[in-house]
């Protein structure tokens, strides 16, 4: 999923890269309003993190520039020192979709994002993902693989979900273990026992593993289907 952040700290700019990149997201930076201006209207982005006092053009400017001027509805996370009421409303009538304000939680500017763009994409209201030959009907929490059900704990179900949602995209373990786990993480092997349980469950019967381990990085579902798309 591609990033744009546009934040004129360099301390933040550089938090916010590592911590978003390290959870699989593909990240670019503009340090400044004109730049970060550019980059929002001449490329494609699943998302902008856009801060609202920034050199060049301030970021309610670039907001209604992408909204009015380039029609653009790409979901865009405010950051803020700035917290009062009027503030945010402010930031809202211009065209964001949502709010942060300094200092923040970098977990919870991935949460964030990670609900913007699912709602931009049209999955929170997604009746079920379907991917290669598994069928995940978000309504009964059930699973097939090739019309044969799959039995699969309460977590596995939720890993199976955030991996069917972006099919091939690599998703690394510090993400996944946030947004299954939230604050509680757990223990350093037990996304590790996740995985082998999924992967067992979906392989019954010799079928193909669709569970792909990116070594150094993370975890994918893969699906052949979708990249041909």
């Amino acid at each position: 999923m591609k990033v744009l952040i546009i934040e004129d700290d360099a301390d933040i700019a550089t938090n916010l890269f590592d911590y978003l990149e390290g959870s699989g997201f593909d990240v670019d930076i503009a340090s400044n309003g004109t730049a970060g201006l550019q980059l929002a209207l001449t490329q494609h982005w699943e998302a902008i993190l856009l801060d609202l006092s920034l050199p060049g053009v301030d970021g309610l400017t670039i907001c209604r520039k992408l909204r009015e001027e380039a029609r653009r509805d790409t979901p865009v996370l405010m950051l803020t020192a700035k917290d009062t009421l009027d503030d945010k409303l402010e930031g809202f009538v211009h065209g964001a979709d949502d709010y942060l304000v300094k200092p923040f939680s970098l977990k919870e500017v991935g949460a964030r994002l990670h609900a913007l763009i699912k709602r931009y994409k049209g999955q929170v209201t997604q009746a079920s993902l379907c991917c290669a030959d598994v069928r995940f009907d978000l309504a009964t929490l059930t699973v097939e693989r090739a019309g044969r059900p799959v039995k699969l704990p309460p977590k596995c179900l939720q890993l199976l979900r955030i991996l069917m949602q972006s099919p091939n995209r690599v998703f690394g373990r510090a993400e996944l273990e946030a947004d299954i786990w939230g604050e509680q993480l757990p223990d350093s092997d037990t996304l590790r026992a996740h995985v082998y349980t999924l992967r067992r469950a979906l392989t019954a019967d010799g079928k193909d593993d669709l569970i792909e381990t990116v070594h150094g990085l993370g975890y994918r579902f893969v699906d052949s289907d979708a990249d041909a798309s």
